[in-house]
């Protein structure tokens, strides 16, 4: 194998789109004959003060281009954050303090090291050459784009045909965002599939600037611990990288077997044939094991996998469950025969956060009665007074039930 061929593997691995590859190809050549490493930019607005595993796609594909030898800048976008990113959003963004922005990008400073090599990546901030900027510059870069071409994306094309206001600094976002590119000089950018119309205004800028185009390269949007929706904090699927590792290790056995190969595929370098060859329990453990361990340091891993083995897999029923009810008659049905139904039962507990949730985890299998899988949604669980009920509920949340009739 070649060396540009192996470097075209990696660089390739859980892609979405290279725009473009065959430029792609040629920027690689180039840099390996003349012995120069790429600049590779991806940028992050502090919006929030914590990271989450789905930034870290991203993050994982930098880690990927530094291991490679080229050059990694991690961009902060403490100018921009403070207008606000409007790609997704179908109204106006409230802008963000200085203070707050700057408060939020101390902690990714922190966070970021735990993937990337801090002696081999450049931090930036892009208030670095936008502060001091004047206006009749930003009047000049404003020259470069069109209000029609703005219009084409579909967050800003929506609101315009729905009458919803958009304010003019928004269209600055994209503008800025590709000026990133032209003072950076950067060879290749790195986005999510959601800011595809961003990563190529950088492109168009830079032809603009007398510059050599970027090359675009995105990244799948990581499905949170649900398996349906975008990871995010709002959504409560999201695995914190500065969980606890125990919490950690737990979020990351909830999920499916499925979602466990596309983490391993964007977050880890591990061959997916030899994945897909194990056990899903054993490979499910052992990339929790993984990730806990680069967020919280060696024998972390292994430290919460024996806690989960000894809490989940040996059927202890731990001492200090998360949830203790007791039911009464008016809880159930039929006092003469008293019994209630799976899902109410669960959703008693108020481990979930709705019915539709509890039902969902039974039909999965994702519950248990003293130890037996419930999976029927319409099953009812006869109740005896002065009788206590061990419920599993996922794979991680435990509660003891009792009735008193």
């Amino acid at each position: 194998m070649s060396e540009l061929t192996r470097q075209m593997d990696l660089i390739l691995r859980g892609a979405v789109e290279v725009i473009q590859q065959s430029e792609l190809e040629a920027k690689l050549a180039r840099s390996l004959k003349e012995k120069r490493p790429l600049r590779i930019k991806a940028g992050f607005d502090p919006t929030a003060p914590d990271l989450h595993l789905g930034h870290t796609v991203l993050i994982h594909k930098l880690k990927h281009f530094q291991d490679l030898g080229h050059q990694v800048i991690f961009l902060i976008g403490d100018f921009t954050g403070m207008i606000g990113d409007p790609t997704g959003v179908s109204e106006t963004r409230v802008a963000l303090t200085r203070e707050q922005v700057q408060k939020n990008a101390k902690t990714y400073e922190r966070q970021i090291f735990k993937i990337l090599d801090p002696k081999n990546t450049t931090v930036d901030f892009n208030s670095r050459w936008m502060s001091p900027m004047k206006a009749e510059q930003l009047i000049e870069i404003s020259a470069h784009y069109r209000v029609a071409r703005m219009l084409e994306r579909d967050d800003f094309r929506k609101r315009y045909q729905d009458q919803k206001p958009i304010s003019v600094h928004e269209f600055m976002y994209p503008l800025i965002q590709g000026y990133d590119s032209v003072a950076l000089k950067s060879d290749i950018e790195l986005g999510g599939t959601d800011q595809k119309f961003n990563l190529l205004v950088g492109r168009d800028l830079q032809r603009d600037y007398g510059q050599e185009a970027q090359v675009v390269l995105t990244m799948p949007l990581l499905e949170g611990t649900d398996g349906a929706k975008k990871m995010s904090k709002s959504a409560g699927n999201y695995i914190a990288l500065e969980d606890k590792p125990e919490e950690m290790f737990g979020k990351l056995m909830s999920i499916s077997d499925a979602l466990m190969l596309r983490y391993y595929e964007l977050l880890t370098t591990e061959n997916l044939d030899r994945v897909k060859a194990m056990h899903p329990m054993e490979a499910k453990q052992s990339l929790a094991a993984q990730i806990v361990d680069r967020y919280h340091g060696d024998h972390a891993g292994k430290k919460a996998r024996e806690g989960f083995q000894q809490k989940f897999q040996e059927k202890e029923f731990p001492t200090e469950p998360d949830a203790s009810i007791t039911l009464t008659r008016a809880d159930v049905k039929d006092s003469a025969a008293p019994a209630i139904g799976i899902v109410d039962l669960v959703a008693k507990t108020k481990l979930v956060p709705s019915k539709s949730e509890a039902r969902r985890l039974v039909v999965q299998g994702g519950v248990e009665v003293n130890e037996q899988r419930k999976q029927d949604p319409n099953a009812m669980i006869a109740l005896k007074s002065g009788q206590q009920y061990r419920l599993r509920i996922g794979r991680r949340k435990f509660a003891l039930v009792e009735y008193k009739g």
